[in-house]
């Protein structure tokens, strides 16, 4: 499908800086602050910008700065002081809105290295580049000089979807507030779209704590289980052939490897225990295991006897045969509309449903990829197909939608703790306990689990405890891996102090397997410091890390390479 041609000329200006070349500068701007000379390499985003644009569903819109607004066209961006920050807040009563531009110019010509987020999970992706004027780097990024790495980003849980652009020339913010692939329609009604902060960098502080500290200033109110989380998942080593039995058996397994203490272990029961699973015409029925499975209340228990504490994995936006059609996504009629009241509800009652049962932790799963139509490696700047919106109208942004998806799903789950899967990283710190920060990894490809782990591990583990518990995925012990391969990444893990859950196919669990997996049950169940990685500027697989004070080095690649 072709591209829309206002949204690409859009940002192949955005990504030279044009908006703000011909725009006229606020008095704030045009002087730059004594801390911003100071600095050399730090571009002071406290200032005012120098350029702000919107893009319309008709064209660009350059607006005109006024003291603390930007006008134009009667669209109006107010730029507000708070804690430190700068609250973009946006009025467009009669426009389509697409996305905003903010601009601060400034050379950054002593920026070595940047690095950027993701929308949802890292996919093996994450490093530490040149600089690359048209790379999207969501919600935040880094940028380091040789000696200083400062860091620029959005307060956690946005109205928009925000990136990030570094040039040579300054600094770029885009915030995208379309409702799906429509532009947004506010109405009357004025939108906080993002508080826009950003850190200095402290000398003698390594890359790693200055991107750790940066993460608990954007999320004032992490939410962290009471506990360390750990403990076993069958996925990755059942993958969906499960069954009641097996997942008891599971269950006895990582309670006879854990510490008799009184964190005791969870085990979480993945794909495989719903109605689909043995009839395809039963997709999105969540009030009923399957015949394998049968009463879920009884499984739990079951569990819980058995010493550990039952999870269960759900993906809540799949829409059954019977739904109505009001209900269904437009872009995909397969997926619930989570604007649809009734479907809201319906998500509400599946969620807590689980909990009555008994389940103490809830796997939620896939949901940006239901929503979007695309996994978070796919979005870059574009996030879903053109054109479509919700079934209510575009009356609210797409990240106030997933967020009021997210909440409700919080809600209804009570006091269980929740894993989101395939949930939108910067919308769900603050919400939820523990976050998948990466891609799967695997039980049958090391390759996978080094790629997507690793890397996962290294450049996303500044998030645990500033945003959530951070869960970097399975370590899968089955004897499609050689345990001296998987057996190092049971360690990084279990030393890092993130969360730590591992696939135990019954039969690859020998005794040295065994020894190691007690070993680092016994570190996880209990607080660790937070591992940092000492190569990670380069390389994308970080072999030496900082754990618990002590300097650890892994091999990743073998003597013949990989």
């Amino acid at each position: 499908m072709a591209s829309d041609p206002s949204r690409r000329d859009f940002l192949q200006q955005a990504a030279l800086g044009g908006i703000g070349l011909s725009l006229p500068q606020s008095p704030a701007a045009r002087t730059p602050s004594p801390r911003t000379a100071a600095a050399g390499s730090f571009l002071d985003l406290h200032q005012m910008p120098d350029a702000i644009g919107v893009e319309t569903a008709d064209g660009e819109q350059r607006l005109v700065a006024a003291g603390d607004e930007w006008r134009g066209n009667g669209l109006v961006v107010t730029l507000q002081r708070v804690t430190d920050a700068w609250r973009v807040r946006l009025s467009a009563p009669g426009a389509a809105i697409k996305r905003l531009h903010l601009r601060w110019r400034g050379r950054t010509d002593a920026v070595r290295l940047v690095l950027g987020d993701a929308w949802e999970r890292g996919y093996g992706d994450l490093e530490w580049r040149g600089m690359v004027p048209d790379r999207v780097m969501p919600w935040y990024f880094a940028a380091y000089d040789g000696r200083l790495t400062h860091a620029y980003g959005v307060r956690t849980r946005p109205r928009a979807f925000c990136y990030w652009h570094i040039d040579p020339e300054g600094i770029s913010l885009f915030a995208d507030v379309r409702s799906g692939g429509a532009g947004v329609l506010l109405g009357a009604r004025s939108l906080d779209v993002c508080d826009v902060v950003c850190r200095q960098g402290r000398s003698g502080e390594s890359p790693f704590a200055a991107l750790h500290a940066f993460c608990r200033d954007m999320c004032p109110d992490p939410k962290r289980p009471a506990q360390t989380a750990y403990g076993s998942n069958d996925w990755y080593w059942a993958y969906g052939k499960n069954s009641a039995a097996t997942f008891l058996a599971d269950a006895r397994r990582i309670v006879a490897l854990s510490p008799a203490d009184r964190n005791r272990p969870f085990a979480v029961v993945d794909d495989g225990w719903q109605p689909q699973r043995e009839d395809k015409s039963l997709t999105g029925i969540w009030d009923r295991g399957n015949a394998k499975f049968g009463d879920m209340a009884k499984v739990a228990a079951d569990v819980r006897a058995a010493g550990a504490r039952p999870g269960v994995w759900i993906r809540p936006l799949q829409a059954a045969a019977g739904t109505p059609d009001a209900w269904r996504l437009p872009r995909d009629r397969q997926f619930l509309d989570p604007t649809v009241p009734d479907a809201g509800r319906k998500i509400g009652e599946d969620v807590a449903r689980l909990r009555a049962w008994g389940f103490d932790l809830i796997k939620h799963d896939y949901t940006t990829f239901d929503v979007f139509g695309r996994w978070g490696s796919q979005m870059g700047s574009a996030m879903t197909r053109d054109g479509w919106t919700f079934a209510a109208g575009p009356g609210r942004t797409t990240a106030e939608v997933i967020s009021g998806l997210y909440d409700a799903i919080r809600t209804a789950a009570g006091d269980a703790l929740i894993i989101g899967c395939n949930t939108v990283s910067h919308l769900s710190a603050g919400v939820f306990e523990i976050c998948r920060i990466g891609d799967d990894t695997s039980g049958t490809e090391w390759a996978r689990t080094r790629k997507m782990g690793v890397n996962t591990l290294a450049f996303r583990g500044v998030q645990h405890d500033a945003f959530y518990a951070a869960d970097a995925d399975c370590v899968g012990v089955t004897n499609a891996i050689p345990w001296k391969y998987n057996r190092q990444w049971l360690d990084l893990v279990a030393r890092s102090g993130t969360a730590l859950f591992v696939s135990l196919a019954p039969d690859a669990v020998d005794a040295a397997a065994a020894s190691d997996l007690r070993a680092a049950l016994a570190r996880a169940a209990s607080a660790q410091p937070l591992g940092e990685p000492l190569d990670w500027q380069r390389t994308v697989w970080p072999a030496r890390w900082r754990l618990g004070g002590e300097e650890k080095r892994y091999e990743w690649v073998n003597a013949d390479g990989v």
